[in-house]
């Protein structure tokens, strides 16, 4: 780029970020199981992409929401997944599997089958491979490739004729790995292989020429009509079926595939308008998140998660003392899973209302909300059913809980509830206590363990009448009036007063710049894409205001650009936790306003969610909130920083070295133990 953009693309963007995660693959201070980890996340990552953002060719620039049409933009695109994916390859091949060999780990990767395994491979082939194979001979009909499915495309001779099958890898059925010992190693073998090997068994009285990898990648989205409907559940379930059916956005094959049985595959499957792209010898390497090694020398060393330590009080009488800040997965998450857990059985609680938007799959809180409806409590959570590709898991909790007495109130139409929100209501001595949980993150126990995220403990009842407020918008199930959105004094809620209070502050530091006063913007976001909010720190950059973002994936600021935004610094963390807390500081003249919240600065947050960002007011949460964004800013190990060309730069080695995720965990140990 020769002169910077107003905005970065948001897929170029993103593609950046998913290329930090590769570099950590890259890194040989990272453990080496731990790398694979990062390998598999990086690709599927890339799935979701093609799932989600190419809905039917980038070759016709047809791309979805504010992804541009121009044509040199779709190429970058396609450039920049062509140089992460050879990067991939050789991070790989070069620097693991060397690494694992070295730990008497042979992963078997291009290569024929070792012949100290051929014994156990083809027990394993006959045994149960075998069972799942299906072949389908290409012929004038129409060829159907299940979505991310792995597939052989298999030349065949037969005598002077030429033939085309694809044998179905059956990796969605069984393990992708197959592991065995032999000479004092441990190998692994892609089923792949195996299959590979053992073709000329399948095609009796054929001549296999050649077996060739492909996969065939499909729309994501569901086709639904955002409307008020009775049976909205079902409705959506109708859909998550057909969703492995829509369109093919991408076809993957093996660099080595003849043309001819690449043109020919591209007509049976209908996917002309597709893109078509060059893969690797294997597909779905996502897989490696299954890699069938543990070996706890070669992982992270574990974090065990800081209690707070609550005496023998119940949750709420420990509430009552002061407001608490959990900070997952550094903290343990069983003070969340306390409070829906009393609440389910304590004589005082009367009502209990929440939103679940990914609920885990085996989840304690939903069935902590069934024991509290059964023991007579009126429980009332909102699910989100379109949260996309967990609709089918938050639809099975809904009927469950719905059948166990709990109030289920369904998505509102043309809006998803991203807020994630808790009250509990409780009567004492004939007074009406109000409690609340305020996080940053979905009520999720699994996620917790990876997710680094924020969530507030209080009983602060003027912000949780607002929150009660909140909910009784939710039970109406529509969108906010005009005359609605000045309910909201405390909270930040999308649809209502988000925006506009986020735009004040900006306004407030460039305010005081212009005053002479110290001025300042510390935000730390998933992803930052709204063009006013945007704008508006331009706005500030240009006052003079020191305006500081830590983005972990999509970033359309472009920093440092003198006119524009020289006074801007955007800097990325991906470490060993999911960086996912949402965290807005505004130095306001040295009485900082410290919100956290539910809400990225995505036009999807901003104007077709309801979100709820919450200000932190209480002077000692305030500080320790503070000091674990300070400590990310200052992180030299795992940070990079985004310049005005989308480069990634990695800081100078500096001492102290300061890795953020380390350090946090060291401070909450410290502050906890000091009673704080």
């Amino acid at each position: 780029m020769s002169e910077a953009p107003k905005f970065f693309s948001r897929d170029l963007s993103w593609l950046s970020f998913n290329g930090t995660v590769l570099a950590e693959a890259a890194k040989p201070e990272v453990p080496l199981l731990e790398r694979i980890l990062f390998l598999a996340i990086f690709s599927s990552n890339l799935d979701e992409f093609y799932r989600v953002r190419v809905p039917v060719a980038i070759a016709l620039s047809t791309i979805k929401e504010d992804l541009s049409t121009d044509e040199t933009l779709v190429k970058e695109i396609q450039q920049t997944v062509n140089r992460q994916q050879e990067f991939f390859g050789k991070v790989l091949v070069s620097e693991i599997i060397p690494a694992l060999k070295e730990q008497h780990i042979c992963l078997v990767y291009n290569e024929p089958l070792p012949e100290a395994l051929y014994r156990q491979t083809t027990a394993y082939f006959y045994s149960t491979l075998a069972a799942y194979l299906q072949v389908t001979y290409l012929g004038t009909e129409a060829l159907f490739l299940e979505n991310n499915h792995l597939y052989f495309a298999v030349t065949l001779q037969e005598g002077t004729a030429a033939k085309l099958a694809i044998v179905a890898i059956p990796s969605h059925l069984v393990p992708r790995f197959f592991t065995a010992a032999a000479n004092n190693r441990q190998y692994v073998v892609f089923i792949d292989d195996i299959i590979r090997k053992h073709l000329p068994v399948i095609f009796k009285g054929y001549q296999v020429q050649g077996a060739y990898s492909i996969k065939v990648t499909r729309d994501a989205d569901l086709n639904l009509q955002d409307e008020y409907v009775e049976d909205l559940a079902g409705k959506i379930e109708t859909q998550i079926s057909k969703r492995d059916a829509g369109l093919a956005t991408r076809l993957l094959y093996a660099p080595d595939l003849p043309a001819d049985a690449l043109r020919r595959l591209i007509i049976a499957c209908r996917m002309e308008g597709s893109v078509i792209t060059a893969g690797g010898r294997y597909h779905n390497l996502k897989d490696f998140f299954s890699f069938p090694v543990n070996r706890p020398d070669l992982k992270y060393l574990p974090q065990l998660p800081v209690n707070l330590y609550m005496g023998a009080e119940g949750i709420f009488e420990f509430m009552e003392q002061q407001d608490r800040l959990v900070h997952t997965p550094y903290m343990s998450y069983d003070a969340v899973l306390r409070f829906f857990n009393e609440a389910a059985i304590d004589q005082d609680t009367e009502e209990i209302y929440t939103t679940l938007y990914r609920v885990a799959s085996d989840s304690k809180i939903a069935h902590a909300l069934m024991t509290a409806a059964k023991n007579g409590k009126k429980v009332t959570a909102f699910i989100e059913l379109k949260a996309r590709f967990d609709e089918a898991n938050n639809i099975k909790w809904a009927k469950v809980m719905k059948g166990a007495g709990v109030n289920i109130i369904y998505s509102i139409p043309g809006l998803k509830v991203h807020a994630k929100v808790t009250l509990v209501k409780r009567r004492q001595n004939g007074r009406l206590r109000y409690y609340g949980l305020l996080a940053t993150g979905n009520f999720n126990e699994n996620t917790a363990r990876v997710y680094a995220d924020h969530i507030l403990l209080t009983t602060s009842h003027s912000l949780l009448r607002e929150l009660e407020l909140l909910f009784i918008f939710l039970a109406k199930r529509r969108k906010p009036r005009v005359e609605e959105t000045g309910l909201f004094q405390q909270l930040l809620v999308a649809q209502f007063n988000l925006l506009d209070r986020f735009m004040q502050m900006i306004e407030n530091e460039i305010a005081n710049k212009r005053k002479g006063l110290p001025a300042g913007i510390r935000i730390k976001l998933n992803n930052i894409q709204e063009e006013t909010l945007i704008n508006k720190l331009y706005d500030a950059s240009n006052a003079g205001v020191p305006v500081e973002l830590i983005v972990r994936s999509i970033c359309r600021v472009v920093p440092g650009v003198k006119g524009m935004s020289e006074n801007i610094t955007v800097k990325r963390i991906v470490d060993r936790y999911l960086e996912h807390g949402r965290v807005f500081i505004f130095h306001n003249n040295g009485d900082p306003l410290v919100f956290m919240g539910s809400a990225d600065w995505m036009n999807r947050n901003i104007y077709s969610r309801i979100e709820v960002c919450l200000p932190i007011n209480d002077a000692q949460l305030k500080s320790e909130l503070i000091s674990i964004v300070n400590l990310q800013w200052e992180d030299n190990a795992a940070a990079v920083e985004i310049n005005s060309r989308l480069e990634t730069i990695a800081p100078s080695v500096q001492k102290p070295v300061i890795r953020s995720q380390q350090e946090i965990y060291s401070y909450i140990k410290c502050v906890l133990n000091d009673g704080g």
